[in-house]
């Protein structure tokens, strides 16, 4: 995990704002521990959504403001003993068992973000762009369209086997937040959550409404 992304991060925090944190190369585990570190400085995570890096398909996490007592008196702490923490300096030790729960907690996030219905629909319209391309640079005339027209079935082909991999990652995250004693809420459009036990979701609405690029 890159030591400039921690301190982008971290100064972004200073605003008190909402902040959304996108690596040029996000993978679910430097995100979990860098949402774990804002959880060291009086943040926490709120959602995940696609978009980030240089061609858009990354991911994009959002973290929020923690007004609990004790992750404002957690976060004075920290900044007490690691004040340069912004600056590249020393920052608090990650308990590797929260950095795979919140890790859990972003991939049930992606997992759960469309219904199958969503995913086939949104998987038939992004196969054209990619169809087309093929068909036309193969072919001209009725064969290009023949060769795209095969090019976006074999892509739909595989729907089947995307939709079975996706419910087996839920599944397998759902029981890890299950057994760490998250407790499953539904969110205002309808999602499945996990929150930490006797806790509800951060923000309210949109949660990325507002949130500034990290």
């Amino acid at each position: 995990m890159s030591n400039r992304h921690v301190r982008k991060m971290l100064r972004k925090m200073a605003s008190g704002e909402p902040v959304e944190v996108a690596p040029a190369i996000a993978t679910l585990t430097k995100l979990s521990r860098l949402g774990c570190i804002a959880q060291q400085f009086g943040y926490e995570y709120a959602d995940i959504r696609q978009g980030g890096g240089p061609q858009g398909n990354g991911y994009v996490m959002l973290i929020v403001p923690d007004p609990r007592p004790e992750a404002r008196a957690r976060a004075e702490r920290n900044r007490a003993a690691y004040p340069n923490a912004s600056d590249g300096g020393a920052l608090p030790p990650l308990d590797p068992e929260a950095v795979g729960i919140l890790k859990a907690r972003i991939t049930f996030d992606i997992t759960a973000k469309y219904t199958d219905r969503q995913r086939i629909l949104l998987t038939a319209a992004g196969a054209v762009p990619l169809a087309l391309p093929i068909g036309f640079g193969l072919g001209s005339g009725i064969t290009a369209v023949v060769i795209a027209a095969g090019v976006w079935a074999a892509v739909m082909a595989l729907i089947p086997v995307g939709l079975t991999v996706n419910r087996r990652y839920r599944a397998k995250y759902e029981a890890l937040l299950r057994a760490a004693g998250f407790t499953p809420v539904t969110d205002s459009a309808g999602r499945m959550r996990y929150v930490p036990p006797g806790r509800q979701l951060p923000g309210h609405g949109n949660p990325f409404a507002g949130g500034s690029s990290s």
